[in-house]
């Protein structure tokens, strides 16, 4: 089974990429948030160089419906030594989908095929796609899925809801199956997203679609950063009187890696209190501590916070 982290935009940033990797062992393949513009900007530079992400297999992923900007995106990845560029296909934010992008490509699915034409055609970069099933409705799934067939897809990453259900409602499992059937004479890889958080979601997924061969999880890993080596080894990854010094010693690196090019308290505190309303359940902190890191005006405060959790949750 191979592992992947999935993107998630101002999250799984080269620091967080790069934390998980050093205290956790990591993934196999990291996805960036995408990247949509003709010339890089500083924050995705900052995504996308090799520098700032050794060590790590990294993918970038692209958000646009123009054939045209995506192979210039892919030139210049190129330039940067990258070998595959990812397609978001999946974003179901209505600012995104309303300009025909992300999930709302999905829509037009010749507008989606001729693009692909002209991608595949032109490329320099082995392409990969992350999709959901379509808008609304099953129909739409077989169609996707034999415009994919088309084309010699590095990847197919499947997340089996509608660009309606956000994330929301259980994934539809029987789409996932009918991708892992209508792929098997293809040669196209096929990889799962969506609700893996646990080792039980994990084994159910398996039960259900034992030909699994690549698990994409985000918000998973960023509620318990230690999953990827839980279900490497089928146990826990860490001992219990260590679960916690290294959870300390990834927050603090975590925390490092932002003063280290944001500049002022307030920035690096944005970043870390995004993050504590996924790593809470991971110390199982409680909602008055949390609400503590939310108030937190200066780092000296917050970390006096933070020192405080991970004392108590030593003990517990």
């Amino acid at each position: 089974m191979k592992f992947y982290l999935a993107p998630m935009e101002g999250i799984t940033t080269p620091v967080y990429r790069n934390a998980l990797y050093r205290h956790y062992g990591g993934a196999d393949r990291y996805y960036t948030p995408f990247l949509a513009n003709l010339s890089f900007n500083h924050k995705e530079l900052r995504e996308i160089l090799p520098e700032n992400n050794k060590g790590l297999s990294v993918i970038p992923q692209i958000l646009t419906n123009r054939a045209e900007t995506f192979l210039t995106i892919t030139k210049n990845l190129q330039a940067y030594g990258y070998k595959e560029a990812n397609l978001n296909l999946g974003c179901p934010s209505a600012t995104v989908t309303a300009k025909k992008r992300g999930a709302g490509f999905l829509s037009v699915p010749e507008q989606l095929d001729a693009f692909l034409e002209e991608i595949f055609t032109g490329c320099p970069l082995q392409i990969s796609i992350k999709t959901r099933l379509g808008i609304a409705s099953a129909h739409e799934w077989p169609i996707l899925l034999a415009i994919y067939k088309k084309y010699p897809l590095k990847e197919l990453i499947v997340h089996p809801r509608y660009q309606k259900d956000f994330y929301n409602g259980r994934p539809h499992m029987e789409a996932f199956q009918m991708a892992a059937d209508a792929l098997s004479d293809s040669g196209i890889p096929l990889c799962y997203n969506g609700d893996i958080a646990s080792p039980a979601q994990y084994q159910r997924l398996l039960v259900q679609n034992p030909s699994t061969e690549a698990v994409m999880i985000g918000r998973g890993i960023l509620a318990d950063p230690s999953l990827f080596q839980t279900l490497r080894h089928g146990k826990p990854a860490l001992p219990p009187d260590e679960r916690i010094p290294v959870f300390g010693r990834f927050h603090d690196d975590i925390l490092e890696g932002y003063q280290n090019y944001m500049s002022g308290d307030q920035p690096v505190l944005f970043k870390m209190k995004e993050l504590w309303s996924y790593m809470g359940q991971y110390v199982q902190v409680s909602d008055a501590m949390l609400k503590k890191i939310r108030k937190a005006k200066r780092i000296s405060e917050y970390r006096g916070t933070v020192e405080a959790i991970l004392e108590k949750a030593a003990l517990s």
